[in-house]
């Protein structure tokens, strides 16, 4: 067997060619190789090269600051850039909205998908996922600048349904993240809380003709290992780095190791934190009541997060499956900069697995955020207010769930409510209205979603939607709420009323709160 090429960063980096076209991987901080992605940028700082760069990748990766794929954030060191989620490189997206770098936005899914498409030399990815919304080439076909010219997504019909083309590209390098190596390059993840799509990235660079460069923290005596536990055999692997500083390897951007992240354990016995009291809890508390018994359960970043929170709280904990398109599967999702991993988790699969069970309807209820939200049923999460956030996996998931809840506050910027003898009332009103008659980008569709048949619920502090056959409809309001002072004149179109119309059953738990 060969035995692969161990290197110092500088070395590894330095293979990296102008021009040339590179995949990264991890989800926020969770297995994103940060030696390698810094090392680079330092790199080009003092040299001007590598430049010209094609950057690909699936899930965010960065802390909204300076980590992660931040690294990139310089004109010059890209060219163009295909990625599923964009908000937590701020550097990166300032790049695409200046117009200085061609730029993309697929969902991350279909990203993590087509890693496999491009190592088995097909064409691309056939996939529902996208019809009807900004990645539909009868739309923007994902281009998020005038820069932008290439199409990239195709409309396709097949046996008489239509379908979207995401076309294949050779990559040709690759940075991942391991926690173990042998001498031959034979990669394990033991202390991965994730393994994303390590495997099929490598595959799809080796196949391309290019070099896989892994990051890793440590070695291991050859023949050690269960060769079931090797993530990236080394016969796909071309250089190793050894991370000898901690927080160039940290288990995820929030925490430097948690055990309870790579390890079953008893849901039940973990602590956490209660929900605040207040119109954010009273958001939580009723899209909770949404769930039934034994449903697989897909939280969204943000507020859907805090649902496990007052599961937990009702005792309720072991009602449900939770999943993170990241990989894990049960257990108990983590968030902020941890985002990506579950506290006990009862398997963790790689990240194009996930998305396997979910674009076949594998999920039975999803809870996602919103920014905006139009007349159709449309919702936007993906670029609104001069601001480039991506679509994630919030695409596959919410085309694919089931019933779909989006969650949020009616209003935003400013917000002030309270909750007291049962009544909500608005104290100070937030600047900017969510509900327009059309949203910027159409991140999912609500006509495509009624053709489908999906339940699609939208849950704010004062008020709750539906979107019926005949569009989107108000079936419930908060006790308390004035609807044409407090709904309708915040509203750039006036909704179907319900002659059914229900009070919200606010939870006995007094507390104001402000939303900036």
């Amino acid at each position: 067997m060969r035995h692969v090429k161990f290197m110092d960063p500088e070395e590894a980096v330095a293979l990296v060619e102008s021009g040339s076209t590179i995949a990264t991987g991890g989800f926020v901080g969770c297995a994103h190789p940060e030696l390698l992605t810094s090392k680079l940028e330092e790199h080009f700082l003092k040299t001007g090269k590598p430049n010209n760069l094609t950057l690909v990748y699936a899930a965010g990766q960065g802390d909204g600051k300076g980590r992660g794929l931040n690294h990139f954030g310089h004109e010059g060191l890209l060219k163009r850039v295909i990625g599923g989620h964009w908000n937590l490189a701020p550097a990166m997206g300032k790049l695409a909205l200046e117009n200085k770098i061609e730029a993309y936005n697929f969902p991350q899914g279909v990203i993590s998908h087509l890693f496999r498409e491009i190592a088995c030399g097909s064409p691309g990815k056939i996939t529902h996922i996208g019809l009807e919304t900004f990645v539909d080439p009868r739309n923007d076909g994902g281009k998020l600048n005038s820069r932008t010219k290439e199409n990239m997504v195709e409309l396709v019909t097949l046996s008489g349904r239509e379908w979207l083309l995401y076309k294949s590209f050779p990559i040709h390098f690759a940075f991942l993240r391991g926690s173990f190596s042998d001498s031959f390059g034979n990669i394990s993840f033991e202390n991965e809380v994730i393994t994303a799509e390590a495997l099929s990235i490598a595959q799809a660079v080796k196949n391309s003709g290019g070099k896989v460069i892994v990051q890793v923290e440590g070695t291991v005596p050859n023949y050690s290992r269960d060769p079931k536990n090797i993530g990236i055999p080394g016969i796909l692997v071309n250089a190793v780095v050894i991370a000898k500083e901690k927080d160039t390897h940290a288990q995820t951007f929030g925490e430097q190791f948690n055990p309870a992240y790579t390890r079953q354990g008893n849901i039940e016995e973990l602590s956490l934190p209660p929900v605040e009291a207040g119109p954010r809890r009273s958001i939580v508390d009723r899209a909770f009541r949404e769930i039934k018994a034994n449903s697989v359960v897909n939280l969204g970043i943000g507020l859907p997060e805090e649902i496990a929170r007052l599961a937990k709280e009702k005792g309720k904990l072991t009602d449900m499956t939770f999943t993170v398109e990241a990989g894990p599967i049960g257990g108990v999702p983590s968030s902020g900069l941890s985002f990506g991993a579950s506290s006990y988790p009862d398997a963790i699969i790689d990240q194009p697995y996930m998305f396997d069970l979910y674009d076949g309807g594998g999920l039975d209820i999803a809870f996602l955020g919103m920014a905006e939200c139009d007349r159709f049923g449309n919702v936007n999460v993906s670029k609104f207010n001069g601001r480039v956030a991506g679509v994630g996996g919030f695409m596959n998931i919410t085309q694919t769930a089931t019933k779909v809840v989006f969650t949020g506050t009616f209003t935003a910027g400013g917000l002030e409510v309270e909750i007291k003898d049962g009544n909500l009332k608005i104290l100070h009103e937030g600047k900017f209205n969510k509900f327009l008659n059309d949203v910027e980008h159409i991140t999912f569709s609500g006509n495509y979603a009624k053709r489908k048949g999906q339940k699609v619920m939208y849950i704010t502090e004062r008020a709750v939607f539906e979107l019926k056959e005949d569009g989107l409809t108000l079936t419930e309001i908060a006790p308390g709420i004035d609807i044409e002072k407090d709904i309708l004149s915040h509203m750039s179109f006036t909704p179907l009323i319900s002659e059914d119309l229900k009070k919200i059953d606010l939870e006995k738990i007094e507390s104001p709160i402000a939303y900036t």
